[in-house]
Formats: C-alpha cells, sequence, structure tokens
C-alpha cells in the first residue's frame, strides 16, 4: 500500500473512532454534558448511570462499531499488511481514548476495543466476553471485568498463533485500556470503587 494512502487511512480511522458517542448520545436524549456528572467519563457505564439505559447501550454500540467498522472495512477492502493492520488498530484505540473533538480527553477504550478485537479475532472475543461477564457478575465491578478482559486479550492473541505484530497492537490496546482504568484500581484497592446496578 502507498504510504500516502496509509497515511490517509490513519486519519480517517483516528477522526471515526474519536467521534465521542457518549457525549453526542446524552445531548440529543436532553442531558446535560456527560462530562459533567457521575464519574465524568463519556463511556457507556456512566452514561448508563447519568442518563439512562438506552443511551448507555445506544453509547456501547456507538463505541464499538466505531472500531469494528473502519477497521472491517480497512481490512476487506484495502488487503493491509498484519504490521499495517496492526498500526490501524492503535490508532483507532488512541482516537477513542484521546479525541481531538474533546481537547484530547476521551473515554477509557473498552467498548471501542471490543469492535477492533471483533475484527482481528472473533474467536478471542468470546473468551474475553465471558471472562468480562463472569467477573461483572460475581463483583458487580464493571471496571474490573474491563481489566480482567483486557489483560486476556493479548494472552488469547498468542495463543491462537496470529502475526506478531496483530499481538503487539492487542498488548498495546490492553495496557492503554488498564492504563485509563487506574484511578478504578484504585478505588478497587480501597474498597471504593461504585458496583454496577442493573
Amino acid at each position: 500500500m502507498d504510504d500516502l494512502l496509509f497515511i490517509f487511512v490513519l486519519i480517517i480511522i483516528y477522526l471515526i473512532a474519536a467521534i465521542p458517542s457518549g457525549v453526542i448520545l446524552s445531548r440529543l436524549m436532553g442531558s446535560e454534558d456527560v462530562r459533567q456528572k457521575g464519574s465524568g467519563n463519556i463511556g457507556a457505564t456512566n452514561v448508563y448511570r447519568v442518563v439512562g439505559k438506552l443511551a448507555g447501550i445506544l453509547t456501547l454500540i456507538g463505541d464499538t462499531m466505531k472500531g469494528f467498522l473502519p477497521l472491517l472495512a480497512y481490512k476487506s477492502w484495502l488487503a493491509p499488511t498484519p504490521t499495517q493492520l496492526g498500526v490501524a488498530c492503535a490508532i483507532a484505540i488512541i482516537g477513542h481514548c484521546y479525541p481531538v473533538y474533546l481537547k484530547f480527553r476521551g473515554g477509557k477504550g473498552v467498548a471501542t476495543a471490543l469492535g477492533i478485537f471483533l475484527v482481528l479475532s472473533p474467536q478471542a472475543v468470546l473468551v474475553v466476553l465471558v471472562v468480562f461477564v463472569i467477573t461483572v457478575a460475581a463483583s458487580r465491578y464493571i471496571s474490573l471485568g474491563s481489566v480482567l478482559a483486557a489483560m486476556s486479550a493479548p494472552l488469547l492473541i498468542l495463543m491462537l498463533n496470529h502475526p506478531q505484530p496483530i499481538f503487539l497492537a492487542t498488548l498495546f490496546i490492553a495496557m492503554l485500556v488498564i492504563w485509563r482504568h487506574r484511578t478504578n484500581i484504585r478505588r478497587l484497592l480501597d474498597g471504593s470503587e461504585n458496583r454496577f446496578k442493573v
């Protein structure tokens, strides 16, 4: 692939992944800026708590799709090498976590990572989702489920013998998701983290 085309694709992927689904949906549904309420995060969990169940579900779908659709299109239409696809995946998660539209203050990356992993390895996603669901069901901590799911993803990619660039991209995404949850991890350790209520 031509270098200029590759750079153009990366910019498009970043700009799509940077779309703040939670902020847009909360405003469309008549709520104030979700960044000023609850945990201040723009992700599905905070939107669910602040705006309501429907807004939370739609945010989850939106954040997942903005990781899934552009990468699926890239993979299907332009046949990138594993290295090019890995770089594109890293750019997508950076777009969500550090969106230019919100002065680079974005979400924690879980739903967008899910969309990315659906493109990279649907088999791994099944196991990651099981880890997440079991953890949340047992503990009622969304953050703990997210962190453990993120930790499991690179191991699964490695076990499934994906190319090294894909493993490295998955490792980068997992590390970024865990880093974005650092305050949650501190609250989990001191017992002050909020439990999820349906």
